[in-house]
């Protein structure tokens, strides 16, 4: 069976095309996601001038930010902080 009827376009995620402030004790950043609608999950990760690696999972729905660091010591670190809407 075949539905012809026109669906309706997914609604545009809350922090679509805004900036949040993630916040971990010691540590903040102002983060800016894309609006063109399609992406709605974000881990961002990148690695440091120093060697030094991080990686971060933003949860929207309950305002909050897991992020995992590996400093160029190799000691590893596990954050839990939260996310700001910025104006």
């Amino acid at each position: 069976m075949h539905d012809s009827a026109p669906h309706a376009a997914a609604p545009v995620p809350v922090f679509a095309g805004r900036r949040f402030r993630v916040s971990y004790d010691g540590l903040a950043a102002d983060n800016r996601y894309s609006d063109d609608g399609r992406h709605v999950h974000y881990a961002i990760s990148w690695q440091e001038a120093d060697g030094a690696t991080v990686v971060h999972v933003d949860d929207f729905g309950n305002g909050r930010s897991l992020a995992w660091f590996t400093a160029n010591d190799g000691s590893f670190h596990r954050m839990q902080g939260t996310l700001q809407a910025l104006a």
